[in-house]
């Protein structure tokens, strides 16, 4: 199962564009909720094209930005130059002992939620220093809603994933607390409005979704695209943010 967990998350190279232009960004509150000073150091693991990035350059003084894909690398390069983006994955930080204030890992916790990923990421975290968990989940419908041809077809795509790299799951929490105190949890209200192409490129970077053949792919979208409309498209999501501190 770790094996297709990998290739799952793998997938995500080849829609690093679509995740970049369809992707939403987390509620600012949830940022606000971690309480950390503007002079930190702080890590966003597994950054991808830098869609949490992008938010805490802003904050704090230094903001390093750790990627295993090249694709979705080259994208957080691009849009995020204000970040240090390094090659490394949850289980091999590219980083010293002792040398962030924290870690923040943002819808993608659930692909390397181990034991040996969470020892790591309590390796280069200062005495004290905090992890920050979030992941966006729908909290509504979308607006305005779309026929029932389209949800059922979104509704297959969700049956082909397995439970084990879900979110909802909640697997991913199976390595806490290790050396961290308990998670706390915080639920923050996020709208995310978007045109028909970003709603088209959100879905075409789900994994069950850019693991598929080029060709099953193409059809795919193109079945999705004929039930979009043209126009714009609310959809009220919500941040959930996992924090602890290092014990």
């Amino acid at each position: 199962m770790r094996r297709q967990m990998t290739e799952f998350a793998r997938s995500f190279d080849r829609a690093a564009e679509e995740y970049e232009r369809g992707r939403p960004g987390y509620a600012e509150a949830a940022l606000d909720a971690v309480g950390l000073p503007a002079d930190s150091v702080v890590l966003d693991l597994a950054a991808g094209t830098g869609k949490l990035t992008r938010q805490l350059v802003p904050r704090f003084a230094r903001v390093i930005a750790v990627e295993p894909l090249d694709g979705m690398r080259a994208q957080l390069e691009r849009v995020v130059p204000g970040a240090e983006a390094l090659v490394g994955t949850a289980e091999s930080i590219p980083l010293d002992d002792d040398c962030v204030d924290a870690v923040f890992v943002a819808e993608a916790f659930h692909w390397f939620g181990t034991s040996a990923a969470l020892d790591e990421i309590a390796r280069v975290l200062r005495p004290g220093g905090t992890l920050a968990v979030l992941f966006n989940e729908r909290d509504g419908e979308l607006d305005p809603p779309l026929t029932q041809a389209f949800r059922d077809t979104l509704d297959e795509l969700s049956l082909k994933k397995p439970p084990e790299v879900t979110v909802s799951s909640g697997l991913w929490q199976a390595p806490f607390p290790g050396p961290f105190e308990p998670l706390e949890e915080e639920r923050f209200p996020h709208t995310v409005e978007r045109d028909r192409e970003g709603l088209l490129a959100s879905i075409a970077s789900w994994s069950v979704v850019a693991g598929l053949p080029d060709d099953q792919r193409a059809v795919l979208l193109g079945r999705l695209a004929e039930l979009i409309p043209e126009g714009r498209y609310v959809s009220s999501l919500r941040t959930d943010l996992y924090l602890t501190q290092l014990r």
